[in-house]
């Protein structure tokens, strides 16, 4: 089946994680996305072990894949040269350059990209924008989730202050960097105008502070760690079983009522301490004491989905390999394979035109002399390019 996004053209210049992981949504679905790399290519190509037997890390290949390679010297005009007369038939151009250097290179958005092809639409992901007091400053995933405030609100009173496991902040900005394109695209359906889209680490971070900033701004309430329990609710915890720990989280009295009773012990729903969610918030140590105490006998994985059948919200502690081969994570299409290349698949189901795999990450500069063939460069110039160093189609193993 074709993609919902087939026909549109994207060329990727973003490197590491929230811009490819942007650029790998639109390519899932359809988008023909031109990934195109330094000489020394995305860093991330030595980010490992493990590497596969083409010698790309698990690391790269988890955000390229359906993706074609170029690499090119934007650092010298013939470069950009060769970017421009690919942007000729771009409909979005990525990039994660520390802000600034598209514009010293003379190919910025405002003075230069915006005249010359009025209808692209230019996403930038960077760490806190190009102005204000942060502005310009490079951005990596856990800096920003310190400096944004996320790292003081995930831990316990034992852990103190504890980085994400996941790098959020990164993968929450490459998907609303492809919101924001989408948006715009949608919006040059009406206007025929493209327009930049800024995407920042910073103001992802930010936006991820539920319930935290509202708890702020209503009240003035400064966060406490809470480790896995919940601020605002009661019980939302990890309990531990005598097999894998479990997650419960009662967002109800109904719910609660529910828990109690097939814990066995429904006259805990009726003690005054934990009636309501304002008590059992009240009373939280002396609740989950309670809970822990009753918990630590039953089997995690079983009690976790009879809680489920009986409509508490559940799930038992699984490690990621357990997550990757289990059969609800099959039946959602959620790993993919393709040519020797597993990894997750996409989140965004859609009924008609479903994303689907198409390619595996390719090696370095492999696609360059065909991509810039389909551009309109002869042999004889592809090879001038490359000669100079301008164009690289060597195949390099990390």
């Amino acid at each position: 089946m074709s993609g919902a996004l087939e026909g549109l053209k994207v060329v990727d210049l973003s490197r590491v994680l929230g811009g490819p992981y942007c650029g790998q949504m639109l390519a899932d679905h359809g988008a023909e996305v031109i990934k195109i790399e330094p000489p020394q290519g995305d860093e991330t190509r030595l980010w490992g072990p493990p590497f596969d037997d083409d010698g790309i890390s698990a690391y790269f290949s988890g955000i390229n894949r359906n993706k074609r390679t170029v690499a090119l010297d934007l650092s010298q005009p013939e470069g950009r040269d060769v970017l421009l007369k690919l942007l000729e038939q771009a409909d979005v151009l990525i990039d994660n350059f520390k802000t600034g250097t598209m514009e010293k290179w003379g190919i910025g958005y405002a003075d230069t990209l915006s005249k010359k092809f009025p209808r692209l639409v230019h996403a930038r992901v960077s760490g806190f924008g190009s102005d204000g007091p942060l502005g310009g400053f490079p951005g990596y995933d856990a800096m920003v989730q310190a400096s944004a405030g996320l790292v003081s609100v995930n831990g316990a009173p034992d852990s103190g202050p504890v980085r994400v496991g996941v790098p959020v902040v990164d993968l929450s900005t490459g998907m609303n960097a492809c919101i924001g394109i989408m948006m715009a695209l949608y919006e040059r359906n009406r206007s025929g105008k493209g327009q930049f889209v800024d995407a920042t680490l910073y103001d992802s971070a930010i936006a991820l502070h539920q319930p935290h900033a509202p708890n702020y701004f209503v009240a003035g309430a400064t966060p406490k760690l809470v480790g896995n329990s919940h601020g605002s609710l009661a019980p939302y915890s990890n309990f531990p079983t005598k097999g894998r720990n479990i997650v419960i989280g009662a967002g109800n009295d109904g719910q609660f009522r529910k828990l109690t009773q097939l814990l066995g012990k429904p006259e805990l729903a009726s003690d005054p301490r934990f009636k309501t969610n304002k008590d059992r918030v009240a009373n939280r140590p002396a609740l989950e004491a309670e809970l822990r105490t009753l918990t630590k006998d039953v089997d995690g994985e079983s009690f976790a989905t009879m809680l489920m059948e009986n409509g508490v919200p559940s799930g038992a502690v699984m490690e990621v390999p357990d997550v990757m081969e289990h059969p609800h994570t099959r039946h959602r299409g959620m790993v993919w394979e393709k040519d020797g290349y597993r990894n997750v698949g996409n989140p965004v189901k859609l009924s008609r035109t479903p994303a689907s795999p198409r390619s595996k990450p390719r090696r370095f500069g492999i696609d360059t002399r065909a991509v810039l063939a389909e551009a309109g460069y002869s042999a004889a110039e592809i090879d001038k390019l490359v000669a100079s160093g301008i164009a690289l189609t060597e195949i390099r193993k990390a």
